[in-house]
Order: C-alpha cells, then structure tokens, then sequence
C-alpha cells in the first residue's frame, strides 16, 4: 500500500515556522484543539514538531520571563524541542509508517530533499489496520 493514499497534503495541515512567535503558536494549537504541530523551516523542509509540553516547559524554565502576557515577544526557534518526531519519505513503506505511528499522533512526510508535503495521522493508520482485523465469535453462552 503507497502512503500517499493516507496522505493529509500540507495546504491542509495546520502547521508554525521557526520565525512564529510563542502566541502565535499556541493560539493556532487552541483554535484546532491540537497538542502537537510540525514546524516547517523557511525552505519548506520539515524542521520538527512542536508540543504543549514544549511551549510550557519553554515558559516553566524562563523564570516567570515568558508568559502568556509577553509570548508573543518570543520565537519558536528558541523552544527546545524535548521529542524527535521522525519523518517518512513519500516512498516509505507502511511498516515504518506504522512503527512510527506507534509513538507519535502523526507521521510527518517529506520528499526526496526532505521538503514537508503533508503527514498521515495515527487514526488513519489505525483504521487501515481495523480492515485486517478479525474478531473470533465469543465461546460464551
């Protein structure tokens, strides 16, 4: 099965930059309801993804500098980022989408140069497997 057919192409993902401010940034988290989002450097390559954790260990560790009155004097880029969300190429097989799915909400895809195209989400993936699942009738009477 080609990963593309599972595919969410970029226009539609919600995603920040390494220049979006920390408000910015969590404005965008709070409208979709979304606890994690990929960052896409300015050459369109995938660069990572962002979570609620960073954005809160980000402000925890400013000793009171950074909070919700001053985030948006704040980059992205300056947020440490604690997980290594891995990516997939476009070719990639569905066993390593999968493992990857395993750990991550979603699965972001690039191309052959590493440019961000779009990601696959974990329920996708969990509904693909669904079709290969069968259930044994219950002994039960």
């Amino acid at each position: 099965m080609n990963i593309a057919f599972f595919l969410l192409p970029k226009h539609d993902v919600v995603a920040v930059t390494l220049d979006s401010t920390l408000r910015q940034t969590l404005e965008r988290m709070e409208f979709h309801r979304y606890t994690a989002i990929p960052i896409i450097g300015e050459d369109g390559v995938y660069v990572g993804t962002v979570t609620e954790g960073d954005l809160l260990w980000y402000m925890k560790s400013s000793e009171g500098k950074v909070n919700f009155d001053t985030a948006s004097k704040y980059l992205l880029k300056d947020v440490p980022l604690k997980v290594d969300n891995k990516s997939v190429r476009i070719d990639a097989d569905m066993e390593d989408l999968i493992s990857l799915a395993k750990v991550q909400n979603f699965v972001p895809v690039v191309d052959d140069m590493g440019r961000f195209i779009g990601i696959v989400r974990r329920s996708q993936i969990i509904e693909y497997c669904e079709k290969f699942v069968t259930v044994a009738p219950s002994n039960k009477k």
